[in-house]
């Protein structure tokens, strides 16, 4: 399940420093802008402390955790809706992702130039919006044109779904607003919207790269952001990218860690970020454990058994007869699969089954 979140953001604000902690791909980092033309793509490990404990117990031949890819995006300007710097190429990075992690510069520093001179975290968050708000709503006029009069004069029920949708996100973008702001009630005009694949339709997080000192507390220029995206429903991240680079660079875990307690955080920013990127693509994950192998299967929140079934293979789905299902705070808490079916905890669930995050799960098929 290949899902990708896009880093976006103006130049210069510490995307590809980040990029370059999350995937250890080394894209090109440099003070002057444009520097990550081609969009690198990093596929990046989702950190899950359960398959450790798990493995712990079970002593399998290897761990396999699951995956998310992040695509390092070219910085954005002012008039990229309009071809401006990389412009086109770039909006076309950004509608190939299904999510967006908007990273934005909230530190000092005389010695990183500013694309527009000063630091300003909501104005820049302003220029990037409004560029991908003003190509969506040239999208949206585009189809208008095209569905506008068989929606109004014919017949055609399906025309006037579209159009009524259209509309909608038409007044919400020309009020300067995303696409994400609009609700649709029923389920042929989700699909509708869904099938636009607008930019501002996607699931955000701001991500606000900060220096060293502020990487616990925040600061002036996090608050700032918090109060401009306080209606938008979007999570907010204070990653300090550099430091964060130079956690990168040490060789043991043991290193990383005494690093971490000397700048005060529990978890690396970079952890919270691939966790944060997998819930923002409404993301969970199922498990299964042997001695061959722990390993973490991705699929999407809401799911139900059989289709979950087919994300280890399209088999399983088609032939699905029922799963085994155990509950990971049972299964570390009796110690082995035998002792949770002693107790009476495993459950054995039919094809309505909703998969919950972190169950271990066995399936029964015959195909």
């Amino acid at each position: 399940m290949a899902l990708q979140c896009g880093i976006v953001g103006l130049p210069n604000v510490g995307k590809s420093t980040l990029f370059n902690c999350l995937s250890n791909a080394k894209a090109q980092a440099a003070n002057f802008p444009f520097c990550t033309i081609e969009p690198n793509v990093g596929v990046i490990t989702v950190p899950d402390e359960r398959l450790n404990k798990l493995a712990e117990l079970v002593h399998p031949g290897r761990i396999v955790p699951t995956t998310v890819e992040i695509v390092d995006i070219a910085g954005l300007v002012k008039g990229a809706s309009k071809g401006e710097g990389l412009g086109n190429k770039f909006l076309a990075n950004i509608r190939e992702t299904d999510a967006i992690i908007h990273v934005l510069r909230c530190f000092d520093d005389e010695n990183v130039t500013h694309v527009d001179g000063t630091v300003n975290p909501v104005r820049d968050k302003e220029i990037i919006d409004t560029e991908l708000q003003l190509k969506d709503l040239e999208t949206i006029e585009s189809r208008i044109q095209r569905v506008q009069k068989q929606a109004q004069t014919g017949g055609d029920k399906a025309a006037k779904q579209t159009y009524d949708v259209l509309v909608r996100y038409k007044e919400a973008l020309e009020q300067g607003k995303s696409a994400r702001t609009v609700q649709f009630e029923s389920k042929d005009e989700q699909k509708i919207a869904h099938d636009l694949f607008l930019l501002t339709a996607k699931p955000v997080m701001y991500v606000c790269n900060v220096d060293e000192a502020s990487a616990v507390t925040g600061n002036q220029y996090v608050e700032q952001v918090r109060e401009a995206v306080k209606d938008e429903n979007a999570e907010i991240l204070v990653v300090a990218a550099k430091t964060e680079a130079d956690i990168a660079e040490l060789e043991t875990y043991e290193d990383r860690q005494m690093f971490l307690q000397e700048v005060g955080l529990e978890e690396s920013g970079v952890n919270r970020l691939i966790k944060s990127a997998y819930k923002l693509l409404n993301l969970e994950t199922f498990i299964t454990a042997g001695e061959m192998e722990v390993k973490a299967w991705t699929y999407h929140k809401g799911w139900k058994a059989p289709q979950c079934a087919g994300v280890i293979h399209t088999d399983f789905e088609k032939g699905f007869i029922r799963a085994e299902v155990i509950k990971y705070e049972d299964y570390i808490q009796y110690g082995s699969e035998a002792a949770v079916r002693e107790a009476g905890k495993l459950n054995v669930e039919g094809k309505d089954y909703v998969v919950q995050d972190g169950d271990i799960m066995h399936f029964r098929f015959n195909v």
